[in-house]
């Protein structure tokens, strides 16, 4: 590969990642997909690309929806509920906006996880990083007609799944810290002021750690299921805690009593917490072991259980 041909790459790098990390919900499988998109590039017959960003997606897309065949089958018989691998925006040095570019919230992500790989990959495509129908339907081996309709039907789901109002990053602040502090101590009263209704509780331990088989419902279990951890735990708090954006969102890096890892962030609609997301599945918190102080987090993490939720 000539000089040229790795920075014309390097160029298109972070925006190929962004699409392969909305496609397959893992930081660690897009980074995969962008390095297998890179071998490609380089036995490419680079004088005939006319286009590289559009050569680029349309690889990086196929490499995916291959990759994504395969994340179905191994999603049926996961254990609990499944969530996205965390992307971490340190509030000292955010990661790039282009990876960032658009919403990555998790309850996007969780809207993605419902399309099939063909709905999602023509959404993301041409909704989200503006893609047009010809190139979209090239990239997925489709007519245009098809891509169009797959788009469409993709957008009606996302659109039905995503919050009607949000609210200002100072009031999403605000009540994180107010439910973080009744989190820890189990103040139930001020829990079920915070929830909304009809929230819910999305707790990926991956069958590897501590989490809730199911997804919890309701300000009521939700309120109780905090309390019983407040009363389980050694302490009033995690060992180590960093406040951090969560795909976009505010949360917490942490690192509990039982010197386990964890990701937490809220979705908060008009005044009230609509969905909590707590990630502790190991897998899907290697790649921020470089944000961790590692000398406290436990060295046998191996363990296999649940709450009886």
């Amino acid at each position: 590969m000539t000089e040229c041909a790795a920075l014309q790459f390097n160029q298109w790098r972070r925006y190929l990642t962004g699409v392969a990390y909305r496609m397959l919900g893992s930081v660690t499988e897009a980074e995969d997909v962008v390095q297998d998109a890179y071998l490609r590039w380089r036995d490419a017959d680079h004088p005939s690309v006319t286009d590289v960003r559009s050569y680029l997606t349309t690889v990086t897309s196929r490499l995916c929806l291959d990759r994504l065949k395969a994340a179905h089958r191994q999603r049926e018989i996961y254990v609990g509920p499944w969530l996205p691998e965390p992307l971490i925006e340190s509030l000292e040095a955010p990661i790039d906006p282009e990876v960032l570019a658009s919403d990555v919230s998790f309850a996007l992500m969780l809207a993605l996880e419902r399309l099939s790989p063909l709905e999602r990959a023509a959404f993301l495509l041409h909704d989200v990083f503006g893609i047009d129908f010809a190139q979209v339907a090239l990239s997925l081996d489709r007519n245009e007609a098809s891509c169009r309709q797959l788009a469409s039907r993709a957008r009606k789901k996302v659109q039905a799944a995503r919050p009607r109002y949000r609210v200002t990053p100072h009031e999403h602040g605000q009540l994180t810290e107010r439910f973080f502090s009744a989190a820890r101590s189990g103040d139930v009263s001020e829990l079920k002021a915070l929830l909304s209704e009809s929230a819910t509780l999305h707790t990926d331990g991956g069958g590897k750690r501590i989490a809730a088989r199911r997804v919890i419902f309701g300000a009521d279990k939700i309120s109780r299921f905090f309390h019983g951890l407040a009363r389980k735990s050694s302490s009033s708090g995690p060992r180590w805690v960093k406040p951090v954006m969560v795909n976009g969102l505010p949360g917490w890096l942490t690192i509990e009593r039982d010197g386990l890892p964890q990701v937490m962030t809220l979705e908060i609609t008009g005044e009230r917490i609509e969905a909590l997301y707590m990630v502790r599945n190991p897998d899907k918190l290697r790649h921020l072991a470089d944000q961790l102080p590692m000398q406290l987090v436990k060295a046998d993490m191996s363990e296999e259980t649940s709450f009886n939720e």
